[in-house]
C-alpha cells in the first residue's frame, strides 16, 4: 500500500505536514504548538487514555500516531499524567474534539500541546497512515507548520532522512530523574509499616508503577539511571525493579552491567518493558528492533505456564531475541536455567522471560496498565512474594 501524496500546500495559516522518510507527504492542520518537529512514527491502538499516553516517557523522541478518530473528548487534567512532561515529540490525530467534556477536565489536550511545545496535525487519515507504516514499519517523520513551511518540501524531507533513528539510541539519562525519590505505602491508601524496601531503576518510570508497589505495602525509592551497585545497596532493599523507558537495549551497557551486579547478588529482580529487554541482555540473549512495535492497551499474551491469555497494555519497539518453549542455560551460564514465560499471541514475540535459578523475572508489558487492562496486576504481588522467599531462605541460612 503506497499513501497519496499531496503536492500542494492548502492556502491557509493553519496548514500543517507531515513527511515520512520514505517521500509521504500528508497535509493537515495544525494541533497543538506550531513549528517543526523530528523523531521515530509509531501508532498507538488505544481507544482511551491519550493523556497517559503522551506522558510516558518511553515514547521520547518519537511522533505519536493515535488510531482512534475522536481525541480530546476529556480533556486533560492533573491526575493522570505518567510524568511531568509530555514526552512524544509529535502528536498525530484525526479528529480532535473541539471541546472537552468530563467533570473531571481542567483543561484542553490542545492547550497542554500548545503550553509543553508539543507540535502536532488534524484532519489527516490516520487510519491509512497506520496500514501504511504496518506494511513499511515505523520510519522516522517529521511535522511542520508555522514559519518552518517556508522551507521547500526537498529541504523538508532532507532534514527528515538527516534525523538519526532509533537502533543505538540511549535514551535512559534524558527522561530518568536526577536525584532519588521515595513513594511511601502511607500515602498510596495502604496501613501500617512498609513490608518491603526496593530500589526502582528509572529508565522511563511511569507514575503509576510506584503507586501499585506502594499500595500492597512496598516502599519504592526510585533511583537515577546513572546509579550503581554501591547506591542500591546503602539504601537497604529487599529487591531491585527496572522500568519501562525508551530507546535501544544495545546501547544501555551500563544498566545491563548494573544489572549482571544485582543477579550476582542474588536479590530478587523485577523488571518490565525496557526492564524485561535488559534482563534478556544480562543474561546474554540479544535484543532486535520490532517491524513496528507493540504499543496499545489490547495486545493479547499467554502465560506459558499456566496457559492463562492476558489482555495487556504495552509500549515497545525492541524485543528479546529467545528460544520459545524450552528450559535452556542462559547464554551468560553463571546464571544457570532460564525460560521464555510469556508469548504474544499476535507475532509470538517474547514478553517476559524467567530464571529458575535465581530470583529474577520480567515482562515486556505493562501490568500497571494506566489506563488499561488489569489482568497482569498479579505480577506486583509475584515480586512480593519472590522477596519473601529470599526474606526466609535468608533467615534460613543465617
Amino acid at each position: 500500500m503506497s499513501l497519496p501524496t499531496i503536492a500542494a500546500q492548502p492556502d491557509t495559516d493553519s496548514a500543517a505536514v507531515l513527511i515520512l522518510e520514505d517521500g509521504t507527504t500528508l497535509w493537515g492542520k495544525a494541533y497543538g504548538a506550531r513549528g517543526e518537529t523530528l523523531g521515530e512514527v509509531v501508532f498507538a491502538t488505544a481507544m482511551t487514555g491519550y493523556q497517559e499516553t503522551i506522558t510516558d516517557p518511553s515514547y521520547a523522541r518519537q511522533i505519536l500516531v493515535q488510531t482512534a478518530p475522536h481525541i480530546g473528548n476529556t480533556g486533560v487534567n492533573e491526575e493522570d499524567n505518567e510524568s511531568k512532561n509530555i514526552w512524544v515529540s509529535g502528536y498525530i490525530v484525526r479528529d480532535p474534539a473541539r471541546r472537552p467534556s468530563n467533570w473531571r477536565s481542567t483543561g484542553t489536550l490542545d492547550d497542554a500541546l500548545v503550553n509543553q511545545g508539543v507540535i502536532g496535525i488534524q484532519g489527516i487519515d490516520t487510519r491509512a497512515l497506520t496500514r501504511h507504516l504496518r506494511e513499511r514499519g515505523a520510519m522516522r517523520g517529521g511535522i511542520f507548520s508555522g514559519e518552518a513551511l517556508q522551507s521547500s518540501p526537498a529541504e523538508l524531507l532532507e532534514k527528515v532522512t538527516n534525523q538519526p533513528g532509533m537502533e543505538g539510541a540511549n535514551l535512559s539519562d534524558v527522561v530518568s530523574t536526577t536525584e532519588t525519590y521515595t513513594v511511601e505505602p502511607a500515602e498510596n491508601g495502604f496501613e501500617g509499616e512498609p513490608s518491603h524496601t526496593i530500589a526502582a531503576l528509572d529508565l522511563g518510570i511511569k507514575a503509576m508503577t510506584p503507586k501499585m508497589f506502594a499500595a500492597r505495602g512496598v516502599r519504592v525509592h526510585v533511583i537515577p539511571a546513572s546509579s550503581t551497585l554501591e547506591d542500591i545497596e546503602n539504601l537497604n532493599v529487599d529487591g531491585v525493579f527496572f522500568s519501562n523507558g525508551p530507546g535501544d537495549p544495545i546501547a544501555a551497557r551500563e544498566q545491563v552491567a548494573l544489572l549482571r551486579q544485582v543477579l550476582d547478588k542474588k536479590i530478587p529482580f523485577f523488571g518490565i518493558c525496557f526492564g524485561n529487554q535488559l534482563l534478556g541482555r544480562a543474561l546474554g540473549f540479544g535484543t532486535y528492533k520490532l517491524r513496528f512495535g507493540h504499543r496499545g492497551i489490547n495486545q493479547p499474551v499467554m502465560d506459558k505456564n499456566t496457559g492463562k491469555v492476558e489482555i495487556t497494555s504495552q509500549n515497545h519497539g525492541f524485543a528479546v531475541n529467545a528460544p520459545i518453549g524450552e528450559i535452556l542455560q542462559a547464554p551468560e551460564e553463571r546464571y544457570g536455567r532460564a525460560r521464555v514465560s510469556h508469548v504474544s499471541l499476535n507475532d509470538e514475540v517474547v514478553e517476559g522471560l524467567e530464571c529458575l535459578d535465581l530470583p529474577a523475572f520480567s515482562v515486556q508489558y505493562h501490568p500497571e496498565a494506566a489506563a488499561g487492562p488489569h489482568d497482569s496486576a498479579y505480577l506486583f504481588d509475584r515480586f512480593i512474594d519472590l522477596m519473601n522467599t529470599a526474606r526466609t531462605q535468608e533467615g534460613t541460612t543465617k
